[in-house]
């Protein structure tokens, strides 16, 4: 009787045993479903990993610009959702400061603690060159960097945002009159990939709606206002007719450029159309000056170039491009773009 006793609670104590084992999976089981559970797609705004801590080098062409700005406060804002994610935000001091921007890619390529990195290149050949091997993920923002390594592009479609504006300016000039639609671009760095899409873009835009692009009259004004004002000038002087639409590389120029005309009876019905939509450009609309612009969604690009470097690092397969989207900002919209504007920087 002992004995049957014995088999019994023996029996009883294996049971118990299988029982708690098939509630649990085993430790190397349980591993792997843990590691698929981190790799799943994190969508623009998620938990950005969870508990695991990433170190991301956002290297931009500069930070000494408004439009960069807003770029900067978007990744910013990035790790302000996600305090597992350390985001450092750097960039030239001019988008012709093409060696500072190459040491500082250089430098955080060496650097052995960063994770990610999101670079908009002031010379995409030349970078392209600098990250070869690179097996840390990299995602290129507002610029496409032609390399392998780039596992996806943030940023604006620059061709069809730049023929969006050509037409939208061109059809403008018709309404205040002009018969005869010629257009001269006030352009940024010459070879520069994002400046060379927005001119065949405008070029597009212009002819679209009937107009005349004077490719052979291009001034390039390295995207700065200073320069602009002596193209503009330059302008007024080859063509004391007027020419119906101005348009430039970014805002600065352009606001640059109409100021300059200001006072010129030839030019009081010129369409000056810039490119970024930025908060002065706003201003400078409503005040009548720049007359539209192309914007460009630099917060958002910002924001989600630093989550797209985050999601694979968690395994996901980035789409090639994710387009940040643009629309025209003209006298009817300019207040509340210019409040969506100051909302991102308060």
């Amino acid at each position: 009787m002992k004995k049957f006793l014995a088999l019994i609670l023996t029996l009883a104590m294996a049971l118990s045993l299988a029982a708690c084992g098939g509630g649990d999976k085993p430790a190397d089981s349980s591993a792997a479903d843990g590691g698929q559970q981190q790799s799943q797609p994190a969508d623009s705004g998620s938990s950005g990993g969870g508990d695991e801590s990433y170190n991301i080098s956002v290297i931009l062409k500069t930070t000494a610009s408004e439009y960069w700005g807003y770029v900067v406060a978007g990744a910013n804002a990035y790790q302000k959702d996600h305090p597992n994610v350390t985001v450092t935000v750097k960039g030239a001091t001019s988008e012709t400061a093409y060696d500072e921007q190459l040491n500082m890619i250089e430098t955080d390529m060496n650097n052995g603690d960063i994770d990610g990195y999101v670079i908009a290149p002031l010379q995409a050949d030349m970078v392209a060159n600098m990250i070869s091997g690179q097996t840390k993920p990299i995602v290129a923002v507002d610029t496409d960097i032609d390399a392998p390594e780039v596992l996806s592009f943030v940023g604006t479609g620059n061709e069809a945002a730049g023929k969006l504006g050509g037409e939208a300016a061109a059809n403008l000039a018709k309404e205040r009159g002009w018969t005869e639609i010629k257009c001269i671009e006030i352009a940024g760095v010459q070879g520069d990939s994002t400046n060379e899409a927005r001119m065949a873009g405008y070029k597009a835009g212009i002819e679209a709606a009937g107009g005349t692009f004077l490719s052979d009259e291009t001034q390039y004004a390295n995207a700065v206002a200073d320069q602009a004002v002596s193209c503009m000038e330059a302008i007024m002087q080859n063509h004391p007719e007027g020419i119906a639409v101005i348009c430039a590389n970014n805002d600065d120029m352009a606001m640059a450029a109409a100021r300059a005309a200001s006072g010129n009876d030839a030019y009081k019905d010129t369409v000056f159309l810039g490119f970024d939509g930025i908060q002065s450009a706003c201003n400078s609309i409503l005040a009548g000056e720049e007359t539209m612009s192309v914007c460009q969604e630099g917060y958002s690009m910002g924001y989600n170039s630093v989550d797209a470097v985050v999601r694979a690092l968690q395994g996901e397969k980035l789409d090639e491009f994710i387009d940040a989207g643009a629309s025209i900002v003209d006298p009817s919209t300019a207040q509340a773009r210019l409040e969506q504007l100051q909302g991102y920087l308060a």
